[in-house]
């Protein structure tokens, strides 16, 4: 891969049935272009096994009974998110963001391996967290989404709903990339300041 291939950010959140993925199901996942919000890519799964911790379900509001009726199958929920990723970066590089990436990439990663072969994104993503506390300077407790959202002023919010929750990552990558590039962060410190 060159380095010089431009690069397009695409926000993606999933939502899970527990903790890691393999050993839980990944139910659905919601992506959209972080330069064009209109451009979005949802779906549901079914899930591959029975395994669920209770509150993981709550937050979301998902059903595993209801997934396995209603869902795709995970091999062709991701061959339909490759396909997505590639028609809307074409010979650019896809970069993953989201809002603890850590969490969501390993579900995407595993499941794009396991069903597909690959990974589009390959083994990176951009933690809006991380991004957040180098451009501020604030400690990584001070990188709630709620504190963020309060400093940058967006006025989406997340619900727990993958494609409602990546077009608020991708609102506040937005407007985070906008107040540093209006000069609110000075060459010697932050001036953007954590909300507490």
């Amino acid at each position: 891969m060159s380095d010089d291939r431009e690069e397009i950010l695409i926000s993606v959140d999933v939502e899970t049935a527990g903790p890691i993925p393999g050993e839980y199901s990944m139910l659905s996942i919601g992506a959209c272009l972080v330069s064009d919000p209109t451009r979005t890519f949802a779906c549901e799964l079914k899930p591959i096994n029975d395994n669920a911790v209770p509150e993981a379900l709550a937050v979301s509001g998902l059903s595993l009974d209801h997934l396995a009726r209603t869902g795709l199958a995970p091999a062709d929920a991701m061959s339909a998110f490759a396909t997505w990723v590639q028609d809307v970066t074409g010979s650019a590089e896809p970069v993953f963001v989201g809002f603890n990436a850590p969490f969501d990439w390993s579900f995407i990663n595993y499941y794009f391996h396991r069903y597909t072969g690959a990974n589009p994104f390959g083994f990176t993503a951009l933690d809006i967290k991380a991004l957040w506390m180098g451009i501020t300077g604030c400690r990584w407790a001070d990188t709630k989404s709620s504190s963020i959202a309060r400093a940058v002023e967006t006025r989406l919010v997340g619900d727990h709903d993958a494609l409602h929750d990546a077009l608020y990552q991708a609102d506040l990558l937005r407007l985070m990339l906008a107040k540093r590039d209006d000069g609110e962060r000075s060459p010697t410190g932050s001036t953007l300041k954590c909300s507490r």
